[in-house]
């Protein structure tokens, strides 16, 4: 079986407007997760956590992506359709 790993991080932007983080060295790491469910579920906690922070925005990083270069891999795999 495939591990679909996806890393769930996020900080105070420069800008909402982009996705530079203002202070590189303290992007908050919330965790790694083992499937895009899981990610999503913390990625979104996080995100309501800090909804009244403007600046600050949370990331769902596709780990398997940069493992498995190769093989392509579309939005609605991830979802399992």
């Amino acid at each position: 079986m495939t591990q679909r790993l996806h890393l769930v991080f996020g900080g105070e932007l420069i800008s909402t407007q982009g996705t530079a983080f203002k202070d590189p060295n303290n992007i908050h790491i919330v965790g790694m997760f083992p499937n895009y469910d899981a990610a999503y579920k913390a990625w979104k906690a996080e995100a309501q956590r800090t909804v009244d922070e403007a600046q600050t925005r949370y990331f769902i990083a596709h780990i398997h992506r940069l493992r498995e270069e190769n093989e392509p891999a579309s939005a609605t795999e991830e979802l399992g359709g």
